[in-house]
């Protein structure tokens, strides 16, 4: 996780956090108002992808398909699939829904689904300083939000992944997919799963080096706003903004991004069913 250092002081200014992730409920409330349509409900242009049968060119999104059997943990698409008819209403595909889950975090949004709603709601992305901040509840040597045990007492505390991963997610935590925003314990200022349960969108475009050239400068960023440009060396021509707090599919196995101070990252054009977000408000 060497995109994550050096640790070095930020400053920032005063602001209101959404306690939990946005919800299907919250989210529909914007559709219903706006008839806004998210990215994974919109076909793909033909133009964006030539060559492509027409037939291929389907709105859906990318979901979590687990494998029937282990498989080597160096190649992540052994566990993703595009699947059609896969979005915010839908998120495990067309034969799903939301119902009965309207207090669920949101998924399939993009990074401009979710910029439309923030300013839909007069609120806005959180910065990845800003996130980071809330997320540490005023503990800033922590290990993860709610101290430096992963279970204390043996009582979990983030919805992250148990069992083999990719094969097969045991639940111990009592659940095996997303969980409902509020079921475990809030960090020091009150918010919930800062730590799994979903990836959560932030303003700033991705870098692996943003740390070290703010380090650089050897005193406080005051309200940094990342880098001006995205660059991953991964995939070069991909813009990405910074994701953060891991999701339920984190686990010590593959991806511990559930630890605080780690950084993800992701597409801006896509989602898949363990992204969301929430929303921040400058404090007046």
């Amino acid at each position: 996780m060497t995109d994550a250092r050096p640790i070095h002081s930020v400053t920032v200014g005063g602001f209101w956090i959404d306690t939990t992730e946005v919800t299907n409920e919250q989210f529909k409330n914007f559709v219903e108002a706006t008839e806004y349509v998210t990215i994974a409900e919109i076909p793909p242009r033909p133009e964006d992808f030539p060559g492509a049968p027409p037939e291929n060119l389907v709105a859906g999104s990318i979901v979590f398909t687990p494998p029937d059997r282990p498989v080597p943990l160096s190649n992540h698409l052994q566990w993703w699939a595009y699947v059609p008819g896969a979005n915010w209403r839908h998120p495990l595909g067309p034969e799903s829904t939301i119902e009965g889950k309207e207090n669920f975090p949101v998924v399939h949004v993009a990074f401009e689904d979710a910029v439309a709603y923030a300013k839909w709601a007069g609120k806005r992305l959180p910065t990845e300083a800003e996130w980071e901040f809330a997320s540490r509840g005023g503990m800033t040597g922590n290990v993860y939000p709610w101290g430096n045990e992963f279970r204390p007492n043996g009582k979990w505390m983030a919805n992250t992944w148990q069992g083999q991963f990719p094969m097969q997610n045991t639940a111990e935590d009592g659940f095996a997919g997303i969980a409902p925003v509020r079921q475990f314990p809030p960090n020091e200022y009150g918010l919930h799963d800062v730590s799994g349960n979903v990836w959560e969108w932030c303003a700033d475009w991705y870098r692996p080096d943003t740390y070290q050239k703010q380090k650089a400068g050897e005193s406080s960023v005051v309200n940094p706003t990342g880098p001006d440009t995205s660059f991953d060396p991964q995939e070069p021509g991909v813009e990405k903004r910074i994701q953060r707090g891991g999701s339920f599919l984190c686990t010590d196995q593959y991806c511990s991004r559930y630890i605080l101070g780690t950084r993800g990252k992701g597409e801006v054009s896509s989602g898949c069913n363990h992204i969301g977000f929430r929303c921040v408000q400058d404090a007046q």
